[in-house]
């Protein structure tokens, strides 16, 4: 194996012991390791690669104006600024192959910073007092972020903590010299999707797509994965989008928590990437399984997919507030977006027969998406379900349109 470099990054002023058992630990692996010092008030007990100086100059301030504002809050920011600048300048130079970061609630908010400012891909590891903690939002977790908790490690070393370091450490290192890093010269499609218990169009269009040269990804639209499909568009990430479930659109617009944000359904307009978009699961609001469920859906049809999440069935009237949504984020569009509008269904479980059938709601949603559907984005009606072969031939009719007019880079 190859030595990785590893981007050791904390308040040394605080921790100066922990971090150095960490870096001992990817040291006595074989690593290499450079150091970032975030502290503001104290130093060191020996100088870091990057000092804290660097760090806040970096960010167009300084470690005085950190101390002059008199705010531990303000201050951390100027830092974090200042980390997620450096750390992404050094990785542009080659500098480093993995970053964890080491903190506690201050620490944490700064690393999560910094995990955003590189790109997927490279390996991102924050081990944090507070790792899988409601007070981190989702919304501030890069796609690939690793977190470890650091138990028993709030004020000096011991076993107990040592145990964590040390398995983050090997993390660390283990997954720089592992990772296999996305090809960029492969074009790659971006799609959204469920399970195929709900949404089955990725059965015939993932080889299809690939047999003309074409890398997918499938994100999972259950919060997270819209997330992490949204922050890859906004980088231009993706030759052309195939968002068929929007679903997570309408988990925000009826505020449930398991959100991609307010931002779903627009990144991919807004860097003029190619888009082919479907409405799957239009009619669904995902709520935690175990959870008690907001008694404003007592009287909806309900579906419980596992003990982890329920679906509920949104009425007529909620369901034309979603589809005005997909309106309104469709229209922020700079780029080709089309938009298939199947008239059988758009998810397994709303076909006739099965449980979740709502034909009235279907029409409903139909009805308000064209009466203000945008004028940048092209509307297919088409005869079929969303999990009928006519669907995936319409999108694949559609791309290959693009492709030939040069819409989409071949």
């Amino acid at each position: 194996m190859s030595d990785k470099t590893i981007l050791v990054i904390g308040t040394y002023d605080t921790k100066d012991d922990e971090l150095g058992f960490l870096a001992g630990v990817i040291s006595d692996q074989g690593g290499q390791v450079v150091t970032m010092d975030v502290s503001v008030l104290g130093d060191p007990s020996k100088p870091t690669d990057y000092s804290k100086h660097d760090v806040a100059e970096e960010g167009g301030s300084s470690i005085q104006a950190a101390i002059d504002s008199g705010d531990e809050n303000h201050a951390m920011q100027i830092m974090a600024k200042g980390a997620s600048l450096l750390a992404a300048r050094l990785h542009n130079e080659g500098k480093f192959d993995g970053m964890i970061v080491l903190g506690g609630t201050m620490g944490t908010d700064l690393a999560l910073d910094v995990a955003s400012a590189l790109p997927l891909g490279v390996p991102k590891f924050i081990v944090s007092t507070v790792s899988f903690s409601p007070l981190i939002p989702a919304g501030r977790l890069a796609a690939d972020t690793q977190m470890i908790l650091w138990a028993g490690g709030l004020y000096g070393l011991n076993s107990v903590c040592k145990a964590s370091l040390s398995q983050a450490a090997g993390a660390v290192l283990g997954a720089a010299r592992a990772v296999q890093l996305p090809d960029p010269d492969k074009p790659l499609i971006g799609m959204m999707s469920l399970g195929t218990s709900a949404l089955k169009y990725v059965i015939p269009l993932k080889p299809a797509l690939e047999a003309r040269g074409f890398e997918v990804a499938v994100f999972h639209a259950t919060g997270m994965g819209g997330r992490a499909f949204e922050s890859l568009a906004r980088q231009g990430a993706f030759a052309c989008v195939f968002d068929f479930c929007t679903q997570e659109l309408g988990n925000h617009v009826n505020g449930s928590n398991i959100s991609a944000g307010a931002d779903r359904l627009t990144n991919a307009g807004v860097t003029g990437t190619p888009q082919v978009v479907a409405p799957g699961c239009y009619d669904l609001v995902d709520v935690v399984g175990w959870q008690p469920i907001d008694g404003k859906w007592d009287a909806h049809m309900k579906h419980a997919h596992n003990r982890l999440l329920t679906s509920i069935v949104l009425e007529a009237a909620e369901i034309k507030l979603v589809a005005r949504a997909h309106c309104e984020q469709l229209a922020k569009a700079k780029g080709p977006t089309a938009l298939i509008l199947p008239e059988d269904g758009l998810g397994e479980w709303d076909r006739e027969g099965a449980d979740l059938h709502n034909p009235d709601g279907l029409a409903a949603f139909l009805e308000e998406v064209e009466a203000n559907v945008p004028d940048n984005v092209v509307t297919h009606r088409i005869p079929c379900h969303i999990n009928d072969a006519g669907f995936a031939d319409k999108a694949l009719e559609i791309f290959d349109g693009w492709r030939t007019d040069g819409t989409i880079a071949v």
